[in-house]
């Protein structure tokens, strides 16, 4: 899952999802350096990448993308999916996304003093380019997948999945939304746990 995801995921709490947005700049137990409520977002991240990784729908769609992404197929199919959530998203909000994000990216703003460094360098970026919202579309995706690639200095190809995107459209979208329903539980569940 990628971003968008990861927030939707986290509940209502803004803590527990700034924690879970930027998890993956956060290695070992260096998340115990930040407060509580940040501290279950990161663990619930590190919870929702692991049974991603392992589900089957999700590596069924990653099969799609291997012999050409290699192991970047697994990053592509998570931001396909959450590109299927912002079509989507009327079906798993009454929040109308653009101002679901634009709520996200203030709570960024409100809790500056918190957040990891690498994510304070990425802010403006995301905010200025509307990365969540611009998962609606396949050209923002192929804009993000492009972003991406460039920090590959071009070597994942990723820049070229959206390819793959539109051959396989209805397929990738079949899948996640199997998938989505069930990481749903999972999520619900370890929120529940913390």
């Amino acid at each position: 899952m990628n971003f968008l995801a990861h927030i939707y995921l986290s509940g209502d709490n803004y803590l527990i999802k700034i924690g879970n947005f930027m998890a993956d700049g956060i290695r070992g137990k260096q998340f115990k350096n930040y407060p509580q409520e940040v501290q279950k977002g990161i663990v619930l991240h590190r919870a929702i990448d692991t049974f991603t990784d392992a589900h089957p729908v999700f590596r069924q769609s990653t099969k799609k993308l291997h012999s050409r992404y290699h192991h970047y197929a697994g990053v592509i199919v998570d931001v396909f999916y959450d590109h299927f959530l912002a079509k989507n998203w009327d079906n798993y909000s009454d929040e109308n996304l653009a101002d679901y994000v634009n709520d996200f990216y203030q709570s960024l703003s409100d809790n500056l003093p918190i957040l990891s460094e690498k994510t304070v360098m990425m802010m403006p970026y995301m905010i200025d380019q509307n990365w969540l919202l611009s998962y609606q579309t396949i050209e923002g995706i192929d804009n993000i997948l492009t972003q991406m690639d460039s920090r590959t200095k071009n070597q994942s190809k990723m820049r070229f999945a959206s390819e793959e995107l539109r051959e396989f459209y209805t397929e990738f979208e079949e899948d996640f939304t199997a998938f989505f329903e069930e990481l749903r539980a999972h999520a619900q569940q370890k929120l529940i746990e913390k």
